[in-house]
């Protein structure tokens, strides 16, 4: 299979890239440069319509980081438009491909629901509020023109990807590895995680599986950040005594920043792919972090 990958350099798309070729598919990176494969500008509305043509697939990932910097109206808006101007740019240009791809895996995240407390959440759950939920309802929505070209198109409603690689446990193992790791403010909030293993062998299923709309990814075992905590301080040896008050992060990110990656609970399950028989290798915490921490994942 030809895929396309935006976003290839990005912690998900690296893992995925890999995983892929080392399938034996054949992947085509999106990039600014063009260099090596197919070029677009989503600030500038520039693409190279003719570079996806006869490809199978298009796997979308590239969007603005969301926790690299304090929100500020202006990294909000960046946050925001490159998302939505980036979907709507790649959709349109594939609807209106002589020979389009069939499938289009586009990003989305599970800040899609906002803070729901302990609700349990699925594919059928509705939109919560926020910055992030508002987010994900414009850049699922920016998908529109493929769909109605007959695309295939699977929404990827991301959880906490755990990979010592990036994102959020990269960030809270050295601190953990001190000793120093513990509940973050009541801890009651949930966190709905994934393994990187399985989101990109989600993301490799989902290429095949007759699966379209959202897809929640992430593992069926979510936890409250007070029970992460101590998960992960068992799989380091480490204490996790010490709670961490809500204004300290709050200082460091700022409020709303820290609000909505630290402190939102959603309690997501991934029902979609369950039911249609994607199965998991890393169901658990502990055994997601020993593959993780062991460089097996």
């Amino acid at each position: 299979m030809h895929i396309a990958i935006t976003g290839s350099h990005g912690l998900i798309g690296t893992a995925l890239t890999r995983r892929l070729t080392g399938a034996g598919h054949t992947v085509t990176p999106v990039t600014r440069s063009g260099g090596g494969g197919i070029g677009w500008d989503p600030v500038t509305g520039e693409i190279d319509a003719a570079g996806f043509e006869g490809v199978d697939a298009v796997v979308h990932l590239a969007g603005a980081g969301i926790g690299d910097r304090r929100w500020t109206p202006a990294v909000k808006a960046t946050i925001r438009d490159s998302r939505l101007d980036g979907t709507a740019l790649l959709a349109t240009t594939l609807a209106g491909l002589d020979n389009p791809p069939s499938t289009l895996l586009s990003g989305s995240a599970m800040g899609f629901y906002g803070d729901r407390g302990d609700e349990v959440l699925t594919e059928q759950s509705p939109a919560g509020d926020g910055f992030l939920a508002d987010v994900c309802v414009g850049w699922e929505a920016a998908t529109r023109p493929a769909e109605d070209a007959g695309i295939r198109v699977a929404h990827l409603r991301t959880g906490i990807v755990l990979s010592t690689q990036g994102g959020a446990l990269a960030k809270m193992l050295p601190i953990f590895k001190l000793g120093l790791g513990g509940k973050l403010g009541s801890g009651s909030q949930w966190w709905s995680w994934i393994s990187i293993h399985d989101e990109v062998a989600m993301i490799e299923w989902l290429l095949d599986a007759d699966v379209s709309g959202p897809v929640n990814g992430t593992a069926p075992q979510p936890l409250t950040n007070a029970a992460f905590t101590k998960v992960l301080g068992k799989a380091l040896g480490r204490p996790t005594l010490l709670p961490i008050p809500s204004f300290g992060p709050k200082i460091l990110l700022g409020g709303e920043l820290a609000d909505e990656l630290l402190f939102t609970s959603a309690k997501v399950l991934p029902s979609v792919a369950l039911d249609h028989g994607y199965v998991f290798t890393h169901s658990s915490l502990d055994e997601a972090l020993q593959a993780v921490l062991t460089e097996r994942a």
